[in-house]
C-alpha cells in the first residue's frame, strides 16, 4: 500500500477475545488474518479500550442493572456492558499474538469515566475527539482500511467517523467479528454502506496489494 493509506486495527484486546470481560464470538480468529494483511501497510494505527474500573458504561456501575440493558445518559442511549478492558489489566492488553511492529500510534479511548467511546475518532458524546483525524491528515493519509472488534460497534463507528472526517474507508470484513446485539450487525453494515464505506476480504486485499 502507498504512503497515503493506513491500516486501523480496532480493539484487538484480550477483553474482547474468548475468556475476556466482553468476549466476541470468534474474536481470536481475526489475529492471524490481521497478521497476514498488516505487512502490506507502512502506516498502522491501533486502538485500545482503556476504561476506569467504575466506567459509566459498565452495568456494575448501575446497581440493579444487568449487562446489555440500555439506559439513557446525558449524551444519549447507552448499552450497559460487562466490566471489560480496565486500565492496566491483562483484559485491556493487546492480544499477544498480534504482529504489527511497524505500528506508529496507539489511540486509547473510553478513559473518560462519564462517556463511552466506540469510535477511534470521536467519543459517544460526539464532541470529544481523540485527535486521530488530525494526526492522519497531518501525515497526508487519505485512505483507511479497518479491522478488529467488534464489527457492529467500534469498527463501524470508526468507519463512519472516518468518512465524516473526509477519509476513504474500507472494512476488511474477515478481519473483524461482531457482537450482533438485537440486529446490530445488519444495521451497522447498512449504515456503513449508506455512508460510502467499502467492504473487502483479506484475500482480495492481498491480491490487490500484490498487483
Amino acid at each position: 500500500m502507498n504512503e497515503r493509506t493506513a491500516l486501523l486495527i480496532v480493539d484487538a484486546q484480550n477483553g474482547f477475545m474468548p475468556g475476556g470481560g466482553l468476549p466476541v464470538a470468534g474474536g481470536d480468529a481475526i489475529v492471524p488474518v490481521i497478521n497476514r494483511i498488516a505487512p502490506r501497510f507502512a502506516n498502522v494505527v491501533l486502538t485500545q479500550d482503556w476504561h476506569p474500573a467504575d466506567h459509566v458504561s459498565f452495568a456494575a456501575s448501575h446497581p440493579g442493572r444487568q449487562p446489555f440493558e440500555r439506559i439513557t445518559l446525558p449524551y444519549g442511549e447507552q448499552v450497559l456492558w460487562p466490566t471489560h478492558c480496565v486500565q492496566g489489566t491483562h483484559d485491556a492488553a493487546l492480544h499477544a499474538g498480534l504482529r504489527v511492529p511497524q505500528a506508529q500510534l496507539i489511540i486509547r479511548k473510553g478513559y473518560h469515566r462519564e462517556v463511552d467511546s466506540y469510535s477511534a475518532f470521536v467519543e459517544a458524546d460526539r464532541r470529544t475527539t481523540t485527535g486521530l483525524a488530525a494526526w492522519l491528515h497531518a501525515r497526508g493519509i487519505t485512505d483507511l482500511y479497518l479491522c478488529g472488534l467488534a464489527t457492529d460497534y467500534c469498527v463501524a463507528w470508526s468507519a463512519l467517523d472516518a468518512r465524516a472526517a473526509g477519509f476513504a474507508a474500507t472494512v476488511v470484513e474477515d478481519a473483524c467479528r461482531a457482537i450482533d446485539l438485537d440486529g446490530s450487525l445488519a444495521r451497522a453494515w447498512r449504515d456503513m454502506a449508506d455512508a460510502g464505506v467499502g467492504r473487502i476480504a483479506a484475500p482480495q486485499l492481498l491480491g490487490a496489494a500484490a498487483g
